[in-house]
């Protein structure tokens, strides 16, 4: 194999002229051997003539131009062209007149410009052949020329249309490192919203919370030192989450980082409660040994909604139910439409948008809705598994 690719990229090395004239020395070889003389194309019913010299001037401009079908498509169809019409209006129907058709594919494929002026021309240049067999000939029907001009411009067609495979996948091929840029960027902005919002959420509603404590010194401490906590886990988690996107981070075998190890749900549900969100927390079900990521997502679920509670409905009552199931994790998070509500400006709705793409790619459902009384739900229905 190792061999084989050598040979293959030493033979790459060589001029594509190079390369392209064994075919036309195959094809003339063929075309002098006697079995294949008088076995090519038959167009106008000029009578045959004997090979001679002049049949031999005429098989290498038909053949030998093919060396050049890549380098210089246009010269080389019109050599090809030329030898072509010589061959049928003297007779000599030789083999090597398959070579017109390489070159209109050649042509289709290899040539840049003055693609339509090349067309034309050779359109016009098969009239006035047709005409001149026409009248040498024994009078072919009209129908024979217009047949064999349809299968030129099926070789023709054959070239563009690999031309513009070629050009579709050259593009597919520069746009793939741009697309996966973008989509590595919104992974990591999708990644730093769940981390960061959520944390300094609860610090900043804990630390405005701590300005009205100053009458009371245990009570503040206790704000305070929940700031510092708070402020301890976004550290922590965003450490874990650059480890993530370092290509040289390597994680223990069967384990996958992202995923919340188990409690992650009840200690994000007791840092809420600790910066004044009541919630009541139900969790149902035996975790699946094999969830994938569904765990991650029904985690950033529940955080995000906790989050939004904070942000828009602090102090007003929170219900959060988990459940897990033998191939889904359903989530419901739910908040009361009383209590004051901390303003928080620039709100974008990523947050949201963020827990749909990540749900659709699991084939979940989700969904958030507002209530009548100022409430607001959000659940998730979310795939992380078969059955044993």
């Amino acid at each position: 194999m190792i061999a084989l690719r050598r040979l293959q990229d030493g033979w790459r090395r060589f001029d594509v002229t190079a390369r392209d004239l064994p075919l036309a020395l195959l094809l003339l070889a063929v075309a002098l051997l006697p079995v294949w003389q008088r076995h090519g194309t038959r167009l106008g019913g000029v009578p045959e003539r004997a090979f001679d010299a002049w049949g031999v001037a005429v098989l290498v401009l038909e053949c030998l131009p093919l060396a050049m079908r890549r380098r210089w498509p246009a010269c080389c169809l019109a050599l090809v062209s030329l030898g072509f019409a010589t061959d049928q209006l003297r007779g000599y129907h030789l083999v090597a007149g398959t070579a017109l058709l390489v070159a209109l594919v050649s042509t289709g494929l290899h040539l840049r410009r003055r693609r339509r002026a090349t067309a034309l021309l050779f359109t016009a240049a098969y009239v006035l052949l047709a005409v001149a067999l026409s009248r040498l000939g024994s009078g072919e029907p009209p129908s024979e020329f217009v047949t064999f001009y349809l299968v030129l411009t099926l070789a023709w067609g054959a070239g563009a249309w690999l031309r513009s495979a070629r050009i579709a996948e050259a593009e597919s091929g520069q746009r793939l490192p741009e697309v996966t840029r973008a989509a590595e960027r919104t992974r990591i902005a999708r990644e730093l919203h769940d981390v960061v919002t959520h944390h300094v959420t609860a610090m900043v509603v804990q630390a405005e919370a701590a300005r009205y404590l100053t009458s009371s010194p245990d009570r503040l401490d206790q704000s305070l030192t929940a700031v510092s906590d708070t402020g301890r886990r976004a550290i922590t988690d965003l450490r874990h989450l650059l480890d993530l996107l370092n290509p040289d981070h390597k994680t223990e075998a069967g384990h996958d980082a992202r995923t919340p190890p188990v409690g992650r749900l009840l200690t994000l549900v007791e840092q809420t409660r600790r910066a004044g969100q009541p919630v009541e927390f139900t969790e149902q079900g035996t975790p699946s040994e094999s969830t994938g990521s569904a765990d991650l997502v029904a985690y950033r679920v529940v955080q995000e909604a906790l989050t939004n509670a904070l942000k828009y409905a602090r102090g007003s009552r929170t219900s959060v139910q988990v459940q897990h199931g033998t191939m889904e994790i359903t989530v419901a998070v739910s908040t009361a439409g009383s209590g004051p509500r901390t303003v928080f400006p620039g709100g974008s709705g990523r947050g949201l948008v963020s827990l749909r793409e990540r749900v659709d790619v699991l084939g979940g459902d989700f969904s958030a809705q507002a209530q009548p009384d100022g409430g607001f739900v959000v659940q998730a229905r979310i795939p992380s598994g078969s059955p044993s």
